[in-house]
């Protein structure tokens, strides 16, 4: 048994009513449930699923860093990293353990556009006081990391960036909110009052609230559509190269990252998780079972690839042709908006608040963007202070892995 409280299951019917209902079961949907609570407010939470944190958020590494390149998103997760530090604290969940390795992240140059990038972004990131970045030459790179190879000419450090476990995070989230929690129930329209939502309908009866909150990943868009709100997001499938047992990887690395091609590994379990991301992957629809494609794992593990994790260090030449190593693919998807910030705050439908569209940062941005999404559904924030207010001028920007 453990000394938290338990989830508080609905098993004997819906809720008649709430302050809040949270559309969405993920750690996004649960920390809007923890920021709500905190706020005095009576929050329900639905979840279409049989079980909480079962689609996007287990697929993805649970990685935080705030080497961002704008203030606004180092500014959000860095108020999540402080809530991850003390969170068994502020939670009041004694000794709850999220996990959490500061192992660092270190971002690998191979060209000199790649070096005269670092050497810029750095510079941005000391003036939005991020004042712990390194910028290591080649050799100081191979002298601090040994498994390097000779192609980096120069690298970007900060040891305070790594990663947590994000099931231990999303069931904190949701032990601390004391919310009710609403399984096999989701949202299948919305209550209106003039043009207002005052409920949530689904297949088990309707539920009365002062506020909904869309928080459901690539499903958001359909959802808000429920109440016809368009939303552009583009869910897009995104890959994790699962190797549960590589020793020749020193387990206490940091996520070691290729600066032009963003091909990345990070230690786990025995071994490493591993990913890229494709520029030209296509948005689609959103779905409950993402496929996986072999062509990924390749595109890692073949040196031959331009996005082989070999440009990064030799083991993994060494690696591929000894050919042994175990490894499995999972997927998930990002959910893109055009600018490829999130969109917080109250829609333009009276009621309906979003905490959606983290373009891949749900995890490191799940505390701060909560939070801000229920000070702004409270009045607590200024419209005009929100960065990521859904009615913000968005301006499209391409996908840019430089």
């Amino acid at each position: 048994m453990t000394p938290w409280p338990a989830l508080q299951l609905a098993t004997d019917g819906l809720p008649a009513s709430a302050d809040v209902v949270v559309v969405g079961g993920g750690i996004v949907g649960a920390a809007t449930a923890f920021f709500a609570c905190r706020a005095g407010l009576r929050v329900v939470i639905l979840e279409k699923r049989p079980a909480l944190c079962t689609l996007t958020t287990p697929v993805s590494t649970g990685a935080f860093r705030l080497q961002f390149d704008n203030p606004e998103e180092v500014a959000v997760v860095r108020e999540g990293i402080d809530l991850f530090d003390h969170f068994a604290e502020i939670a009041e969940l004694p000794g709850y353990d999220l996990d959490i390795h500061k192992q660092g992240y270190l971002f690998c140059a191979t060209s000199d556009a790649g070096a005269q990038h670092q050497r810029q972004f750095a510079a941005a990131l000391l003036g939005w006081g991020v004042s712990d970045l390194e910028v290591l030459d080649g050799d100081e790179a191979r002298y601090r990391f040994p498994y390097l190879g000779h192609e980096i000419i120069q690298a970007r450090f900060r040891q305070g960036d790594g990663w947590l476990d994000p099931k231990r995070l999303t069931f904190g989230y949701a032990r601390a909110s004391r919310a009710t929690i609403c399984l096999e129930t989701p949202a299948i329209g919305f209550v209106t009052r003039g043009d207002r939502v005052v409920g949530v309908q689904t297949p088990r009866g309707s539920i009365a609230c002062e506020h909904a909150v869309i928080a459901t990943g690539p499903f958001a868009g359909p959802v808000a559509a429920l109440a016809g709100l368009n939303l552009d997001l583009r869910p897009t499938i995104r890959h994790k190269l699962v190797m549960p047992d590589l020793p020749a990887l020193p387990a206490t690395s940091p996520m070691t990252i290729h600066e032009e091609t963003a091909a990345h590994w990070r230690p786990a379990l025995s071994g490493c998780y591993a990913l890229w991301t494709d520029a030209q992957t296509p948005a689609g629809a959103p779905l409950e079972n993402v496929p996986t494609s072999t062509d990924f794992a390749f595109g890692l593990l073949d040196p031959r690839s331009p996005c082989s994790l070999a440009r990064l260090s030799p083991l993994w030449k060494s690696i591929w042709e000894e050919g042994s190593a175990y490894w499995l693919l999972q997927a998930g998807q990002y959910t893109y908006t055009a600018d490829h910030r999130p969109l917080l705050g109250p829609s333009d439908v009276p009621g309906l608040v979003l905490n959606v569209g983290y373009s891949g940062h749900g995890i490191m941005a799940s505390a701060g963007g909560s939070r801000l999404v229920v000070d702004s559904m409270l009045g607590r924030q200024r419209l005009a202070e929100n960065p990521f207010r859904p009615q913000r001028e968005i301006v499209e920007r391409p996908l840019d892995i430089l």
